[in-house]
């Protein structure tokens, strides 16, 4: 395990994404599906934390293009995707339809990013499917349920789509590090939660966490993993990150000053980290 507050160069003119949608209908699931950089590139796979949508990592978007193939997928019940067909939201399922997604995109080979619960799945993930991830990312993706620290908010059990604007930015503020201005296209994604997906996801990660923790999970998979984690973080402890050092060859990284949403929040260094990350992975990679 490594620990590191070291910040790898990121390039100063981004490429400018062109993003190329679709949805794939998977087992009674329509899955709105984004992607761009070059197809021949190695392929990335972002995925998004509850009540988020493939949306949320647009603005690391510019950063990674250049290199990389980037798959954005919104999980089932989130974004343009339509609701589970079996109401499960379960970490399993979500990541089966993953797998299945980037099969149906031709994709063989892939580094996994997960944001928040967006971990969860991409663990869960690594675990069904060891041939086809070479290494994963977790941001701010807290170990176990100990760990979680959010306070509770009542307007979070109110129809999101009758909050204004200031109480949703009010009801995810500990999304953020204290005094982020957070921006409206995000306050909007959470306007159009899906009440069954939202509640559903919320039920069944405690769930996934509680039969073993995420480091109990990935000990054993042998892929190489980074784990950023903003400092500031006030929905999952950031001293939590440590618990990732069970996992043989974990880099642990803290971001100074950022708080739950490295990726929204100071995409140039998120993207700096991941890219050094996924360098690595890829000269190692054996074939």
């Amino acid at each position: 395990m490594t620990t590191s507050h070291n910040t790898p160069t990121c390039p100063n003119t981004p490429e400018e994404p062109s993003t190329a949608e679709s949805f794939l209908d998977l087992g009674g699931v329509r899955i709105h599906v984004c992607q761009d950089g070059p197809r021949e590139a190695p392929a990335l796979l972002l995925i998004h934390g509850t009540g988020a949508s493939a949306r949320s990592w647009d603005p690391l978007l510019p950063f990674l293009t250049g290199v990389h193939r980037v798959v954005r997928i919104d999980l089932a019940g989130c974004g343009r995707s339509t609701e589970a067909a079996d109401g499960s939201y379960a970490a399993p399922d979500q990541a089966r339809l993953s797998a299945d997604a980037l099969g149906r995109l031709g994709v063989d080979r892939v580094i996994v990013v997960g944001h928040s619960s967006g971990g969860v799945m991409a663990t869960a993930l690594t675990e069904q499917r060891p041939d086809l991830v070479d290494g994963l990312v977790l941001i701010d993706t807290g170990p176990h349920m100990a760990a979680y620290i959010a306070r509770e908010v009542p307007q979070r059990a109110t129809s999101w789509i009758e909050l204004t604007d200031d109480e949703i930015r009010e009801a995810i503020r500990d999304g953020f590090a204290p005094g982020y201005p957070i921006p409206l296209a995000y306050v909007e994604q959470f306007r159009q939660i899906n009440p069954a997906a939202f509640a559903g996801t919320s039920r069944a990660l405690p769930a996934y966490l509680d039969e073993r923790t995420l480091p109990e999970r990935l000990a054993g998979s042998g892929k190489p993993l980074l784990v950023l984690f903003g400092e500031a973080d006030s929905r999952w402890d950031p001293g939590s990150a440590a618990d990732y050092r069970a996992v043989p060859g974990a880099l642990i990284t803290m971001l100074p000053g950022i708080g739950h949403s490295p990726n929204l929040e100071d995409p140039r260094l998120t993207a700096a980290h991941l890219l050094s990350f996924t360098s690595r992975v890829r000269s190692n990679r054996p074939g």
